[in-house]
């Protein structure tokens, strides 16, 4: 028996062109929405951006079910999914993502929708429970303060003094200052422990301060 001959009684006649498990199919695609669905929910909760995108949080769900879907349509016909490789590989995707945790939230939809796809619902389950702890513990972590930016326009060195002094045992950087004529502006970033604004009021007492700006900032800290 020739190669030909293994290859063709092996993939031609082995009866997989003609037998789709379809209540496994159902099941597979039923949990990969259930669990696309805790991503959404996770992905609403946790996000600290500035803007919220609900087109992106809808399209974790379908990925996950594509993804299942691929899975599922690769694991039962060889020829699908010879043919699947190849017209995946010349699909470019270009949409730029912004937040590395959005690249988390993708990883994790995918690989949900091929473990759901593959029957291995208890790995799903077991990432989507590990997941969902590693990302409140950080999130947790990281509502114990927050990061500002402080714009503040003044004259003078002295109210420039009175404003470090302002912010006391408070950690922060003087990220720019930019000096015009008599009036100087200057950024500095400040680390706020939950909603510890007083500083701010300080400084607009200050003589000579005449306004000052307060940013949230959404980028890391290190300190």
């Amino acid at each position: 028996m020739s190669i030909q001959d293994m290859i063709k009684k092996s993939v031609l006649e082995s009866g997989v062109f003609d037998s789709f498990n379809v209540p496994k199919m159902a099941i597979s695609l039923i949990v990969a929405l259930l669990l696309g669905a805790v991503i959404y929910m996770v992905y609403s909760k946790f996000y600290v951006g500035v803007i919220f995108s609900r087109s992106f949080a809808v399209t974790l769900v379908g990925m996950t079910l594509l993804t299942c879907m691929v899975t599922l349509a690769i694991s039962t016909n060889i020829v699908i999914s010879l043919g699947m490789v190849g017209a995946l590989s010349i699909v470019r995707f270009r949409t730029a993502v912004k937040d590395p945790m959005d690249l988390l939230y993708l990883f994790w939809a995918i690989t949900t929708g091929i473990t759901t796809g593959a029957g291995m619902y208890p790995l799903a389950l077991i990432a989507a429970a590990v997941m969902i702890i590693m990302i409140y513990l950080f999130y947790h972590k990281q509502q114990k303060g927050r990061i500002y930016i402080a714009v503040i326009h003044y004259q003078g060195d002295e109210a420039g003094d009175e404003i470090i002094r302002s912010f006391g045992r408070m950690k922060y950087f003087i990220k720019s200052k930019t000096m015009r004529g008599e009036k100087t502006e200057m950024a500095v970033e400040v680390f706020c422990r939950q909603n510890d604004l007083d500083f701010t009021e300080k400084i607009r007492k200050i003589t000579n301060v005449e306004d000052i700006t307060l940013i949230q900032y959404n980028g890391e800290y290190h300190g």
